[in-house]
This record gives C-alpha cells, sequence and structure tokens, in this order.
C-alpha cells in the first residue's frame, strides 16, 4: 500500500510540474504550485527573490523555490555541486556563477519536461559545465562521493521516502562535503483536510513533515554539524483555509506553524557509515 501512495504521489507532481515546465514565462509564471496545480495557493507566499543574484537567469526562474539554498552552501569555485529538483535550472545557473568554468554543475529532476527546459536554457547560455540528468532523488544518477556541495530547493518535502533521500545525498556527497537545502517543515499537525489533498501536497505543504522529524532523519543518515540557517514561517491565504477546512478545523489550524527552512550539514570527514567510503 506504501508503495501505491509513493507512485502517485511522484505521478501526481510529475504531471503538475510537467505543465508548469510548458508555461510560458514571461505570460504566466508560476509559483510553487503553479497556475495549472493549484490555482487556490497565492504562489509568491513561498518563493523567495532570485533577481539580484549573479548568475541569475530569468528564463530558469518559474517561482518554485521556498529559499535561497545557493545563497548559504558555502559553494567555492572549482567545486562540484549537485542540485536536486533542478527544474528550469534557476539553482543550478547561480551555482555556476560560483564554480567559474573549473566547476562542475550536476542538476537532478525526474520531470522530462522540466529538464528538456533546463537543457535548452544550458545550450543558450553556452554553459559546457552544467549537466542536467533526468532522475529519482531516491535513486540519483549519480555515482557515490561526487559531490563538494549538494542543494535543492523546496523539493524534498515532495518525495515520499525522505530517509532515501537523505541517504542517497549522503552517498554522492565527498568525505567532508556539505549540503544546503530550502524545504517545507512543520510544528504542529495540519488538519486532516490539508493533509490529504493532492493539490496541497503539489503545492509543498501536505507533504511537509514536523521540523524535529526532519533534522533527526538528516541526522540518522550520518550527517553532524546540523544546523537552520534561516527560517520563516508561511502563511496560507485565507480562502485556501476556508476551501480545506471547517470553521473548528481552521481554528485548529491556527496553532500550526508552516515554515521554510534553510538547513546545512556536513558528511563527516572519517566515519564507518554506509556511503563514506566510495
Amino acid at each position: 500500500m506504501k508503495t501505491e501512495i509513493s507512485d502517485y504521489q511522484k505521478d501526481l507532481v510529475k504531471e503538475k510540474y510537467s505543465q508548469i515546465a510548458e508555461q510560458n514565462e514571461d505570460t504566466d509564471k508560476v509559483g510553487c504550485c503553479g497556475t495549472t496545480a493549484c490555482n487556490t495557493i497565492d504562489c509568491n507566499i513561498m518563493a523567495d527573490d532570485y533577481t539580484t543574484l549573479k548568475g541569475y537567469v530569468a528564463d530558469a526562474d518559474l517561482g518554485l523555490g521556498c529559499g535561497l539554498p545557493t545563497e548559504f552552501a558555502k559553494i567555492e569555485e572549482g567545486d562540484t555541486v549537485v542540485d536536486l529538483g533542478s527544474g528550469a535550472g534557476n539553482d543550478s545557473f547561480v551555482a555556476r556563477s560560483v564554480v567559474g568554468d573549473s566547476g562542475k554543475i550536476f542538476g537532478i529532476d525526474f520531470t522530462e519536461k522540466m529538464i528538456e527546459r533546463a537543457k535548452a536554457n544550458a545550450e543558450k547560455l553556452n554553459y559546457k559545465n552544467v549537466e542536467f540528468r533526468l532522475g529519482d532523488i531516491e535513486n540519483i544518477p549519480l555515482s557515490g562521493g561526487i559531490a563538494d556541495v549538494v542543494v535543492s530547493n523546496c523539493v524534498l518535502n515532495l518525495v515520499p521516502d525522505k530517509n532515501q533521500a537523505f541517504t542517497e545525498i549522503f552517498r554522492i556527497l565527498k568525505k567532508g562535503g556539505h549540503f544546503s537545502v530550502s524545504d517545507i517543515v512543520l510544528e504542529g499537525d495540519l488538519p486532516e483536510g490539508l493533509q490529504k489533498s493532492a493539490e496541497m501536497y503539489v503545492g509543498c505543504v501536505s507533504g511537509a513533515i514536523q521540523k524535529d522529524n526532519y533534522l533527526s532523519i538528516i541526522e540518522s543518515a550520518g550527517f553532524h554539524n546540523i544546523r537552520v540557517q534561516k527560517e520563516k514561517r508561511i502563511s496560507l491565504p485565507e480562502e485556501t483555509i476556508k476551501q480545506y477546512l471547517t470553521a473548528d478545523q481552521a481554528t485548529e489550524f491556527n496553532k500550526t506553524g508552516i515554515y521554510s527552512i534553510t538547513v546545512y550539514a556536513e558528511k563527516p570527514e572519517n566515519c564507518c557509515a554506509p556511503g563514506c567510503c566510495n
């Protein structure tokens, strides 16, 4: 049953994000869910502004993030960076502006249309060291110990098996490597109406887990020096709450915190955990 639910969630995300990838970035720019995915949610309530960052490419910015992980990721010139859930390439291109010609960027996304759009953007920019690959974050199509840095922006909340996702991040990082990911987490429980909504899942809300549990998963994967670099509270629009919740549920929902957090953690230089000695 769990596998069937996971497959359904993945198919749902792939369908909706394929629709987003095909939208015109000038006339129909979207946010965390996209106008065709969950139009009851204000698309700007989660996304942060990339426009002032070096390496920003407007054609790659679909407004799908909930933070600026590249700003906190301690990326250096010459680094190999892996961007998980790379979409149209927004974070990948910002990271490329830091690593320069001597570095390497791998963008991973499991939506074919997003990969096509990202590759087209990279080709227009004539970037030879930015590579986009089709793949699942639960089974990343990269060899172990390849990355100096991993970044991800509002994607891991959509992955059904978060334990496996962070295990994979640990595997692909070099010893001493690190990640910085922005994601949606909870403090308190979501009402049933939001938990069961497929629309809210694609909108990065019902797929989120408790903040403490999220950080515990990271630690269990073998990471250390774990810290929250940035945190902001997300408020859902009143019309969204009314659509999914009764008056009593809405009152209870006010006790729940939905947060965008940017989390940093390191793979130890020396360890005996699986994935350390690739």
